[in-house]
This record gives structure tokens, sequence and C-alpha cells, in this order.
């Protein structure tokens, strides 16, 4: 197969979360244990960093891998979802997986993957592992799916495991209470291994305090460790929280040598080092257009807090989600003063934008609705002046359409 059919094939033929939500959802290891031995252990073979939370994981995970660059080290990042190419799932310092690596490991293992039913995501890891394997990289950070204990990533015994912050996110599949997620973002901290925790909640703290505790593992909370402020590259304010758990992460990593340079360097060319997309980006001038990926309660309160912060006239709101998303919760944040564009990722999830526009109008948010995330973006182009500020979000999906 070509690299293309060979995508065809994995979306096609294979459990996708982002595809189909709950139904893709595992809940075991024992398939991702099983690929895990049918390729000789490849996560055995380097170093690493696992990184969980429900906000600011993705953008934490690059930021350590930016860090180690700068440091000189070869450093493996694994991530997910991808907004324009699978392969952004894959990379060593900052450049994804060869489309070739990906054709012929599919190749390779085919007859295993299908008589076993392989998920995508679970296949993914596994190609992750080999690929950082055969590199020989020197370490490699690695973001938790989705939830931790049961992630197909939670096979790896890191040198460090680092938490971002707990929402009610996948309350389906991973409980309804802050304290019942938090449980299952514990699922990472090893026995005996260190662990950050970036932002201290009250709700949740007794719960990583004793996990830490039954297991024996070191627990740091990085906004009590008082780290010396960095600039990062990106730009959401609320990456402040996310540069803090990854500079206490790197102080706490043991046998790698980083300076307060490396730091510096790593935050401030996170993007140029790394190549994420969709945190706060800025995709125009005039008018400023930004976008963020921000999709869960607690990440759109601090994306919106910014927004509300920014200088313009009118502000114009391209906006679409996914089935599932406690709508009832999030709508209330959006203000009442922008005009909407409301529309559907081109996803077998999407809320159809009719749906999400009766919605939204129950909050007093008030607009159109377009057959799809450009046709909305174009409209709000053609109705926003230069002093205007057009934000789209709501979704990954929705932002992926737009870079």
């Amino acid at each position: 197969m070509t690299y293309q059919e060979t995508l065809e094939w994995m979306f096609r033929q294979l459990p996708m979360y982002q595809q189909k939500g709950k139904a893709a959802f595992n809940a075991k290891l024992d398939k991702t244990l099983s690929l895990a031995s049918h390729l000789g252990h490849p996560e055995r073979e380097f170093k690493s960093i696992h990184v969980g939370g429900t906000n600011g994981k993705g953008s934490s995970s690059h930021m350590l891998a930016s860090i180690l660059q700068e440091a000189g080290y070869s450093v493996g990042l694994y991530t997910s979802p991808h907004l324009k190419d699978f392969r952004e799932r894959i990379k060593i310092n900052g450049t994804p997986v060869r489309e070739e690596y990906v054709t012929d490991f599919i190749a390779k293992h085919y007859s295993f993957l299908t008589e076993n039913g392989l998920s995508f995501f679970e296949m993914t890891v596994g190609m992750a592992f080999a690929y950082f394997a055969d590199e020989k990289v020197d370490i490699a950070v690695i973001e938790v799916g989705l939830g931790g204990r049961l992630d197909s990533t939670n096979i790896i015994l890191p040198e460090l495991s680092l938490i971002t912050n707990i929402g009610l996110d996948h309350t389906d599949m991973l409980g309804d209470t802050l304290e019942a997620i938090a449980y299952e973002k514990a699922g990472i901290i090893k026995a005996g291994i260190p662990v950050v925790i970036s932002e201290h909640q009250a709700e949740t703290a007794k719960v990583f305090e004793a996990v830490a505790a039954e297991r024996g593992a070191a627990l740091t909370f990085a906004d009590q460790d008082a780290p010396p402020s960095y600039h990062t590259a990106l730009l959401g304010a609320y990456q402040q929280k996310n540069s803090n758990g990854a500079v206490i992460a790197i102080k706490k990593l043991r046998g790698f040598e980083v300076t307060a340079k490396h730091i510096e360097n790593g935050l401030q060319n996170v993007v140029a080092n790394t190549g994420l997309l969709g945190r706060w980006q800025h995709l125009q001038k005039e008018p400023v257009i930004v976008c963020d990926t921000a999709h869960n309660v607690e990440g759109l309160t601090v994306v919106l807090q910014q927004l509300q912060k920014q200088p313009f006239d009118t502000l114009h709101i391209v906006l679409g989600f996914v089935k599932g998303k406690d709508l009832n919760n999030i709508l209330p944040l959006f203000p009442t003063t922008a005009q909407y564009y409301f529309c559907c990722p081109g996803i077998a999830r999407g809320l159809q934008a009719d749906v999400l526009r009766e919605r939204a109008a129950d909050y007093g948010l008030f607009g159109k609705s377009y057959t799809s995330v450009q046709e909305a973006l174009k409209a709000s182009k053609s109705a926003a002046k230069k002093s205007d500020l057009i934000f789209i979000g709501g979704s990954t999906f929705v932002v992926a359409e737009v870079l």
C-alpha cells in the first residue's frame, strides 16, 4: 500500500476515538502488551517521560521535548491527536516519522494487527515505540492519549511522570467527578518514579498524594515549587502553568544535563523545534485571526478570558464541537456580544451546525450555521473589519481544518 492507502486502511478498519468516541475506548492494556511482545518490547529500549492530564499535556510535552533538544539530546515525541498529517504524532527532534516507516510498519505487521484486532491508537503507540527504539533516541516524551491508568502508552517505565491538570472531560469513560478522573490520570504514577503535578487543585491533590505515597513516588506540585519565570513562544496566557510544570519536571529529571539556558531557549523555540500547532496560534493580522484547540470547560475558560483581553471592535467566533460535549456548561462561557458562525467539523463525531446554533441560542449566542468550517471562516472574513478579531475554536478538528 502507498502511504495514503495505509492511512486510509488504518482509519477505516480500526476503531479510533477521534472518529467513533466511546465505542473506540478499549479500557484494557492486553492488546497493547501483546503488540509490544510481538515487537520485542521496544518500549524498554529508550528512556522516557510520561505526560498526562486534562489540559496542557500536549503543550507541556512539546516544551519538554524542545528543552531536551536544546540540551543536545535526540528526543522522541509521541502526541495525539494530529491536526494535518498523521506523522505529527511521531517525531524525533521535531522531524515527523518517515512515510516509508509508517507503510513498512503496517505491511510488516499487517497479519498480526488484523488477526488481533488492534485499535488505531494501540497500533500507533506500537509504531511510535518501535520507531524510537530503532532510531536509538536518548529519551522520548510520551503523551497519554486518554485517561492514564488504562491508556495504551501506560506500558512504559519512565524516568519521570508529569500530570498537568484535571478537568471534567471524557466523563463517560473516566468518571464524572474530578476525584475519579484524577485517579485515572494518577495511573501513570509508577513505583519509585518521581511525579510532578503542574497545578495544585484542592479537589484532586489528595488523590495524587495518596497514589504517590502508596507507590513510593516522590511528588512535587510545580506551582508550589516557585520555578523562575521563563518566556515561552506559546502565546496563550495559560501556558505559564504548563511551562512551570515542564521546568520543574526537567529539574527533577536525573541523568540528563540541562542548563538554565537550555530551558530558556527550549521554551522560546518550542514551535520552531517541535512544530507545535493550534495553541493560541495567530493566522492573520488584519483582521487578527486566532485559533486554539481548547475544547472543554477548563481549557475554554482560560482561552476565552484571554480572548476578552484582546483589542478589537467586534468579535467574530467560528465555532464547532464534536458530539457528546457538555454544552450546558460550555456555551455559557462564550460572550453574548460576539457574532457567531456555527459549523461542523468534517468527522463522523461532528455536531451538526444547525443543532449547535439552536443550542447556542438558548444561551444568548446568535449567528448563522454553515455547511463547513471553511464556509464559516469565509463568512467571518467577509463580515469582519480590519479592527475586528476572528476566533476559531471549540474542537481540535475545527482548528485542523483552518491550518
